[in-house]
């Protein structure tokens, strides 16, 4: 609607979404109807430019407004709509160093800005009575809607269903501190916390073996955050922490992971598995006496190592939609993946030994990706916007063949054992997906370091 990202396309800028007054009446409706409403901070964004958007979302049931256009526009950007180009004029959305030279903008412009948005804001709650925001949040009530109702664009439009405001005596903003200490002791990582102690005080070696449910979210973040609390970046040597878990591990499994901790699941894994990975390793693999073919089914769902940063992950198996998306630095194995495949990926290395979706590498500027393309589909399914397709270097045979061989190591996959065995005639079959933005860095760094041009 009328928010949105400098990435999408012109023409779908007008006619894609919906307003946020919609979404916000009703999840205002629905939280306060379920009286949670009180225990939830709720934000909304989305073209938000002025003191009046401002007072018009805390009507409708907002604690918290969002704002990104109009700072960057305070900042000096002047919407191209080429954030995802890397040849932003003002050099707001490059890594170009000679772009980078022509920003301007100063924190205080931002803060000018937001001054005046609160400013105005200030002045319209004086004239509805109110002397803070929260008095004002979700009182619907006080929206003057007449002039909307009198005028021709309106006519035969019923707006009671986005301005109404539940009979009930709940609260209308987030007043009350969430109760879910007691939840949160129960949860099964502060189980691993207790029984990692050993490592967490002295760095001695733990070994663990535990079953998981899809209820079991975010499996390992608090106990790597313990890690990070304790160690820093470093983290732990490579296995310090070594946890089986078996069945099927629930969202977010392994997020944020630091060095030092192994998580293995025997069974399956939900979306955004080793979202934020941070040094640590992830291992998927399926059980013994499985009698499927991994290779062709599914083990871990959307959105797997979504921002990772370090580390590694294996899977036996194949992995849904978006597949490494915004990764920064961790190597991955898979056996195939879903659409978008390495969408925004920046760093790290991927070795994907099956067939891929549509849509592969999109906005892809950095690390690299091999593909294994036996039925030679591959080059349709790319998005040759962003990356060139090559052959493999004899750096590359080696990159690939370590990966594979870690990966068949962990999960004694199938797929990785043929690869292994037939390399010489599967090698050829493997395809280099290489950003167009990192060849012209490694390019200039080449250039600079030789002092040619």
């Amino acid at each position: 609607h009328d928010g949105g990202t400098g990435a999408s396309p012109q023409a779908s800028i007008k006619s894609a979404g919906v307003p946020w007054e919609i979404g916000l009446a009703e999840t205002q409706q629905t939280l306060v109807l379920n009286d949670l409403r009180g225990r939830i901070r709720v934000q909304t964004d989305g073209g938000l430019k002025t003191g009046r958007d401002v007072a018009i979302a805390a009507l409708l049931g907002a604690d918290e407004f969002g704002f990104s256009t109009a700072p960057l526009v305070a900042m000096g950007c002047i919407l191209m709509r080429v954030c995802h180009l890397n040849t932003c004029p003002v050099g707001i959305a490059t890594q170009d160093p000679e772009l980078r030279k022509r920003f301007a903008g100063l924190p205080e412009q931002v803060v000018n800005y937001l001054l005046f948005v609160a400013e105005e804001a200030r002045e319209i709650m004086a004239k509805l009575g109110f002397r803070c925001v929260n008095e004002m949040i979700g009182q619907v009530d006080r929206l003057d809607i007449d002039r909307a109702h009198d005028h021709w664009k309106a006519k035969g439009l019923d707006f009671s269903a986005i301005l109404h405001k539940p009979d009930v005596p709940h609260a209308l903003h987030e007043c009350e501190k969430q109760r879910l200490a007691e939840e949160l002791e129960s949860v099964l990582d502060m189980r691993l916390l207790e029984l990692a102690r050993p490592a967490l005080e002295s760095g001695e070696r733990v070994r663990l073996e535990l079953p998981i449910s899809n209820t079991d979210r975010t499996v390992g973040t608090i106990l790597g955050s313990e890690v990070s609390l304790r160690y820093g970046e470093e983290g732990l040597p490579e296995d310090t922490i070594d946890i089986r878990f078996t069945g099927s591990a629930g969202q977010s499994f392994g997020a944020f992971v630091p060095r030092g901790v192994t998580l293995r699941v025997v069974g399956d894994a939900n979306d955004y598995c080793g979202k934020g990975l941070s040094g640590g390793r992830i291992i998927v693999s399926v059980p013994e006496a499985s009698t499927f073919d991994p290779a062709e089914n599914i083990i871990t769902g959307n959105v797997v190592l979504y921002g990772a940063t370090d580390g590694e992950a294996y899977f036996q198996g194949v992995a849904g939609e978006r597949f490494c998306v915004r990764n920064s630095g961790a190597h991955a194995v898979v056996e195939g993946v879903g659409d978008h495949g390495c969408e925004y990926m920046t760093g790290g290395r991927v070795v994907i030994l099956g067939p891929t979706g549509r849509n592969f590498g999109a906005g892809m500027s950095g690390g690299i990706a091999y593909v294994l393309d036996l039925d030679g589909s591959f080059p349709e399914k790319v998005n040759g916007e962003r990356v060139d397709l090559e052959v493999l270097t004899e750096e590359d045979e080696e990159t690939i063949l370590a990966l594979v061989r870690r990966h068949h190591e962990f999960t004694r996959s199938q797929r990785a054992d043929d690869v292994l065995r037939k390399w010489n005639s599967v090698a050829p079959r493997f395809v280099k997906v290489f950003p167009k933005d990192l060849k012209l860095a490694l390019e200039a760094r080449l250039r600079a370091r030789t002092g040619d041009g």
